[in-house]
């Protein structure tokens, strides 16, 4: 399969009864806040992926809410900070939001990627995603013990894709590698939907990605799920059980992984507010978004408020003191009150 296939293959997957207009559908009536422009929501990742999956149903259940435009630009670089920083960086009136792992945005300034912490934003989740190890049918690796023999004997020389420095696949990899001592060869690239199909076309034999980005591929059986970094094992429909990391590592950390969108704190209240009612009326009760969790064996997390922030800090402080501690870090996480659990 082509790379531009693929990635058409996944949108349209993901999009799949996103119409901007769900019939029947009205605006919540009496918003503090109703935009008269059309709100661009920046993914800060290649299309196809999962944060642009996500992106796409969210912005189509926001139009339906609020009765403007909810627009998706795909910005990606830099392991997603170009995207967030131009979010950042853009005028504070809500008409200008980043998607992704929160994840991310927690951990930029610890890598030295962007002066951002998670607390300067709004956050608002919708779904929480499962990191997951494939391989490629052709590369040997059968189940995720044969990989980590192999990673142990020869790891340097083994690829396995990931969408970049900071993101979820390479995340898992990282806890791998900090629970094991493993080595392996990190080929980067600007999302896990190209990051997926360079498994899928043999590019690299391996790749470390999210499970709602190569579900596809895998009920295609065009890729070999290894392992989740779950504490149990994930069912995927139309394919069945993947097992847990933890029969092979059990100590290793799996926290949950929340992918949502959000807003420098800065802009108008009647914003927050707005947003804070669609969550709780609109996406807390969207078919769309459990069907789109249930397919790909995400969880349907509709958090915003300091629920969001408590939740998704969790993996950040995990995350955090995992690229210190394995030299990724431009400096140390309780410089910037991130402390180690």
């Amino acid at each position: 399969m082509q790379r531009r296939e693929f990635l058409a293959a996944t949108a349209a997957a993901a999009l799949a009864g996103t119409a901007p207009v769900r019939a029947g559908a009205q605006p919540l009536p009496n918003l503090p806040w109703r935009p008269e422009r059309p709100v661009t929501i920046i993914v800060p990742w290649a299309a196809g992926g999962s944060t642009d999956q996500m992106a796409r149903i969210v912005a189509a259940e926001l139009e339906n809410a609020i009765g403007q435009r909810f627009v998706v630009v795909n910005q990606p670089g830099a392991s997603g900070s170009i995207g967030t920083r131009n979010a950042l960086e853009a005028p504070r009136d809500g008409l200008t939001w980043a998607a992704g792992a929160a994840v991310d945005v927690g951990c930029y300034k610890v890598l030295g990627l962007l002066d951002t912490e998670l607390k300067d934003w709004h956050l608002f989740l919708a779904v929480a995603n499962v990191n997951i190890v494939v391989a490629n049918p052709n590369s040997g690796f059968r189940d995720f013990g044969q990989l980590l023999e192999a990673l142990k004997a020869r790891g340097q020389s083994i690829g396995v894709s990931t969408a970049g420095v900071s993101s979820a696949g390479h995340n898992f990899m990282e806890a791998i590698r900090a629970a094991t001592g493993i080595q392996y060869r990190h080929a980067t690239y600007d999302g896990g939907a190209p990051a997926t199909v360079a498994a899928v076309s043999g590019e690299v034999p391996v790749g470390a990605v999210l499970l709602v980005e190569a579900a596809e591929m895998i009920k295609a059986r065009r890729l070999i799920p290894l392992a989740v970094q779950a504490e149990q094992p994930v069912t995927l429909a139309g394919y069945g059980e993947i097992p847990s990391i933890r029969r092979w590592i059990p100590d290793i950390p799996a926290p949950l992984n929340y992918f949502g969108i959000w807003v420098p704190k800065g802009v108008p209240e009647p914003v927050v507010q707005t947003m804070s009612r669609v969550w709780e009326e609109r996406i807390a009760n969207s078919q769309r978004l459990k069907d789109y969790a249930a397919q790909r064996a995400a969880l349907f997390t509709p958090l915003h408020g300091q629920q969001a922030y408590d939740e998704a800090w969790k993996m950040v402080r995990q995350t955090a003191w995992l690229y210190y501690d394995g030299g990724k870090a431009r400096i140390s996480p309780d410089t910037v009150g991130i402390q180690r659990l």
